[in-house]
């Protein structure tokens, strides 16, 4: 059988990501991009880039109107049943920051606590195999928490994380 890669575009033509046609999968011999920048979808999402040697590069407009550029490396997690929690980040640096970025920020104690406090609401779902079936697993929650070594990364749409499965990237639609 012919395998055909592809390129696959949103409505305004920008490249989102390469498939394979026939459902079929191929070794990843080079970098492959994906730019979570989709101008047509809802704003109401959360996901985790999980650190890791993929391949699979992500790349978000972060900061706010500072319009930062980020790429990282790994594999993307959606986060489920999380409005609350966006709405409390959307505030955090939006409202109370004024939506023009904090990188490279001081993050004083007062405003760590603020986004600690949001980010340790955030369940992250670990699946756990125990068996080689497709259906052998279970999903345990975990909080995730603000990898505070890495605060002056910190800024809206990209928050640096620990999951039980590594470090990450908090990522969600930038506000600009």
């Amino acid at each position: 059988m012919l395998v055909k890669r592809f390129i696959v575009v949103n409505g305004g033509g920008r490249w989102v990501g390469l498939g394979l046609a026939a459902g079929k999968t191929a070794a990843m011999t080079s970098k492959r991009y994906v730019s979570l920048n989709l101008d047509d979808t809802s704003g109401d999402w959360l996901y985790v880039v999980i650190e890791a040697e993929t391949g699979v590069h992500y790349l978000l407009q972060y900061g706010g109107t500072a319009c930062r550029q980020g790429d990282v490396q790994g594999y993307l997690v959606p986060l489920e049943e999380v409005s609350a929690e966006l709405q409390a980040l959307c505030t955090l640096f939006e409202v109370d920051y004024g939506g023009a970025g904090k990188w490279n920020h001081g993050w004083p104690e007062e405003e760590r606590v603020k986004l600690r406090e949001i980010v340790d609401t955030i369940e992250y779902n670990q699946v756990v195999r125990y068996g080689a079936a497709p259906h052998e697993y279970h999903e345990e929650q975990h909080p995730l928490r603000l990898d505070e070594s890495r605060m002056r990364e910190a800024d809206e749409a990209w928050i640096p994380v620990i999951t039980p499965d590594g470090p990450g990237i908090l990522v969600w639609c930038n506000s600009d």
